[in-house]
């Protein structure tokens, strides 16, 4: 696991799931369709990574086929930061 998903795990535990023990969100558990996040939660974890990251995210970034899991949302983010690069 890198830093990256770390961050999310931390930021989603901290603010969505206070209490819950981190090994059991995984980078797979599904986050959006499974309404662990609501559309104000991506938001927020949105600007969390933008900040902490320097990206920036479209609305259509963050729909549940991009933005639904600690993994996809990691290589959404790598993505971004490669492009940002390029």
């Amino acid at each position: 696991m890198g830093d990256l998903e770390t961050a999310i795990r931390q930021f989603i535990l901290a603010h969505h799931l206070p209490g819950e023990r981190p090994e059991n969100l995984a980078d797979t558990t599904p986050l959006q369709t499974s309404g662990i996040l609501d559309s104000l939660a991506v938001l927020g974890l949105a600007t969390f990574l933008e900040r902490r990251c320097g990206v920036e995210f479209t609305t259509f970034d963050t729909t549940p086929d991009q933005f639904d899991t600690i993994a996809d949302i990691a290589r959404l983010v790598d993505a971004k930061q490669r492009a940002v690069r390029a």
